[in-house]
């Protein structure tokens, strides 16, 4: 299993650099009060709780995630799938596989474009939120536990609410602007990814443990429980950096 995890993160990264991501773009400047000061203060608290202030901006991130998942959220929970998420040049394609071997789900189209746009937006606002400030996002308050965060790109735009503890860390995330793949077939429906925990990683913040629910008429669908640990995150990585976790 060891090797066989090796081989994953090996073609992880040949893809990656396939796709001519850029191998680099530390920017020397970090995140000034200066800068954040005409966002709302709703936003302004959740950044310097999420420690973007006074931090060089990141360009990019890799996550390492365990848990369970449910193929269109039925049946038993699967422990072992291997998911992933491609949103590049406006184009989105999720693929997930059984064991890493077995295709169990694949989508791409102009409804899949959408989902994995938001898809990005969420991955930031939890663990990468200076990413939030190099890209061509708007934020609207909402209240004071929440906030509205926008995000356009290659003629499409998503939106979601973000919701906020009395820390100013995410306690949950909801958009309308992604689609289940249900029984019947390619649904919009709410989607939210509640975080049950917050723990210190070095100098940041990561969350402890997770969901992806759909919000849908006939109830809650929740098919998504994952938790990330120690070390599970890692900063600021070009292509060649791309290796299993210490965590």
């Amino acid at each position: 299993m060891f090797w066989h995890g090796r081989q994953l993160y090996r073609r992880l990264s040949e893809e990656v650099r396939a796709a001519g991501l850029a191998a680099g773009g530390a920017d020397p400047e970090p995140v000034t009060e200066e800068q954040v000061a005409a966002l709302p203060a709703t936003v302004r608290r959740y950044l310097r709780a999420m420690g973007v202030v006074n931090r060089q901006r990141d360009w990019s991130f890799q996550a390492h995630f365990t848990g369970r998942f449910r193929l269109r959220g039925q049946g038993s929970w699967m422990p072992a799938m291997v998911g992933r998420d491609t949103y590049l040049r406006g184009k989105g394609i999720m693929h997930g596989k059984l064991l890493g071997l077995l295709t169990v789900a694949r989508a791409e189209g102009a409804e899949t474009d959408l989902s994995e746009l938001v898809t990005y937006l969420n991955d930031a606002v939890l663990l990468a939120p200076s990413m939030l400030l190099r890209l061509k996002t708007s934020f609207a308050p909402a209240d004071d536990r929440s906030f509205d965060v926008t995000l356009a790109d290659a003629g499409q735009t998503v939106t979601a609410r973000v919701f906020l503890d009395d820390k100013g860390r995410p306690v949950n995330f909801s958009t309308t602007d992604r689609y289940a793949d249900l029984p019947g077939g390619l649904v919009r429906a709410e989607w939210t990814t509640p975080i049950h925990g917050w723990q210190p990683d070095g100098d940041r913040l990561i969350p402890t443990h997770g969901s992806a629910v759909w919000q849908l008429p006939e109830g809650p669908l929740n098919y998504l429980d994952f938790r990330v640990p120690p070390g599970g995150v890692r900063y600021n990585l070009a292509p060649t950096d791309i290796m299993p976790a210490s965590g």
